[in-house]
């Protein structure tokens, strides 16, 4: 048994997949010319431009004049080439055995599916090509062509049990004759397939040739072949050159998801998962904008990938308009990992991320992050390093504790004036403590960094008793006299 997936007007809706919105069909007329001049073509319409009275063949002047709100639109080969992954990628999902048989017609070997799950899992193929923005019908049948005659015949899913029956009605064009060979089958009265079958097959190829002999096998069907497999993609990439300049962050956005949509179905098809994005944006000016993403956790989920880019995205402002777009998912295997009895994993690593990723747009990336003691003796000294995705496990309390009593710091320190006599201080003023200094310890002199300018520090401690009661430390710097902080 074989399954055929078939896009009808696959190049108009490759590019009509960019502009829509939802899962349903544009309900705009719309068509797809040739070219670009007046002489040009219609090639191909939607269900709205051919209830309209819009066919192939006709002139851009033609086409308006029976539509007036028509889109006209030409093909453009970076869509394409993204809905024919979205295509090969859905297939995937439903057999190993895929053929590309022509653009927008993907054959699939159907042979290990339960014959009762057929149509179940072929309508599940069909839901995922609609939220890829692709509408597409599906046959089932004994041979390939049987297949996609069914497939062009239904608007769902058609499954062929009994083959006579179902080829008999169909017309002649379905076969695509030359228009040579249905003119002569017109003359001699035969309008649909089994008018066709019903006559012997040598006397068609006495009277027809070669040419009648493979159009009468074409009507019966076909015959059994087998397919010209592909294989899954290497590399997971989209790219997408604009013929309109963009502006805004909206279509931007909504191509990016078009393009993660389809990304996340092929990782996930081939069991593997996204370690990395890669963003290029090609601009007006010639110029590029790139950008990765280092996810904080492996994943193939598109509305978490998705969520990534639309977080760096909403604070970038470009010199210049958007002309193309490429992006990249670096393939990694799905994270297996066992965490330590006492260990504690973060629950949404990615949505943590997005909040970090939202607070260094707010404040800048370098002031987010886990404070860390740096290795110096300059006091109160921390750098920030990048968040773990495992709470590690509290420290073993040490055996010998340091001894003394513990500083609480104040945030900031108080600035604070002095009485000096005899090199030693006496008499303490601040905004909240204020007396006499009954009692003092010190001074201890630091210093350090003196090899970086910017970085270089000097300071001088005291532990001071103030009358009334409290044990504070005292700091001298090289401009100030500060309050620093207090003893428990």
């Amino acid at each position: 048994m074989f399954i055929v997936l078939h896009l009808a007007g696959f190049a108009l809706q490759a590019v009509l997949r960019t502009e829509a919105v939802g899962l349903a069909p544009d309900p705009r007329p719309a068509a797809l010319f040739a070219g670009r001049t007046k002489k040009s073509l219609v090639v191909a319409v939607n269900t709205a431009a051919r209830a309209a009275g819009v066919e192939p063949g006709m002139s851009a002047p033609q086409a308006l004049a029976r539509c007036a709100s028509l889109l006209i639109r030409s093909a453009q080969p970076d869509a394409e080439t993204d809905a024919r992954a979205a295509l090969l990628a859905v297939a995937f999902t439903v057999s190993p055995a895929v053929e590309l048989t022509a653009e927008g017609i993907c054959t699939l070997g159907a042979t290990g599916l339960a014959p009762a799950k057929r149509p179940e899992i072929t309508r599940a193929a069909l839901g995922r090509l609609a939220t890829l923005g692709l509408h597409a019908t599906a046959g089932i049948a004994p041979t390939p062509l049987l297949a996609l005659y069914a497939a062009r015949a239904t608007a769902t899913v058609l499954a062929v049990t009994e083959a006579d029956d179902f080829l008999a009605p169909l017309p002649l064009a379905t076969i695509d004759p030359s228009p040579a060979l249905a003119e002569i089958l017109q003359a001699w009265g035969l309008h649909t397939l089994g008018d066709l079958t019903g006559l012997p097959r040598a006397e068609i190829g006495q009277r027809l040739g070669p040419e009648g002999l493979a159009l009468w096998d074409r009507a019966r069907g076909g015959e059994l072949r087998p397919l010209h497999l592909v294989a899954p993609p290497p590399a997971f990439f989209a790219a997408q050159e604009f013929e309109e300049e963009i502006e805004t962050l909206e279509p931007l956005l909504f191509i990016l998801r078009r393009f993660l949509d389809r990304l996340a179905l092929e990782l996930h098809t081939a069991g593997l998962v996204a370690a990395e994005l890669q963003l290029t944006l090609q601009l007006a000016d010639e110029s590029e904008y790139h950008r990765s993403f280092r996810l904080p956790e492996p994943t193939n989920d598109s509305a978490t990938l998705f969520r990534v880019l639309h977080t760096h995205l909403e604070s970038l402002q470009t010199r210049t308009a958007i002309r193309a777009l490429r992006l990249r998912a670096l393939p990694a295997r799905p994270l297996v990992r066992q965490h330590g009895l006492f260990d504690i994993g973060l629950r949404d690593p990615h949505g943590f991320a997005e909040t970090l990723a939202r607070l260094g747009a707010v404040v800048g990336s370098e002031r987010v992050g886990t404070p860390q003691v740096e290795d110096t003796h300059r006091a109160d000294a921390v750098k920030l390093t990048a968040v773990p995705n495992v709470v590690p496990p509290l420290a073993a309390v040490a055996i010998h504790p340091p001894l003394g009593l513990p500083l609480r710091r104040f945030r900031p320190a108080l600035p604070a004036r002095l009485e000096i006599t005899g090199n030693r201080p006496t008499y303490l003023w601040t905004e909240k403590i204020a007396g006499p200094i009954i009692s003092h310890r010190g001074p201890w002199h630091g210093s350090g960094d003196w090899w970086e300018s910017e970085r270089s520090w000097r300071r001088t401690e005291w532990d001071i008793a103030v009358a009334g009661g409290g044990l504070y430390r005292l700091l001298r710097t090289e401009h100030a006299w500060f309050l620093e902080g207090e003893y428990d």
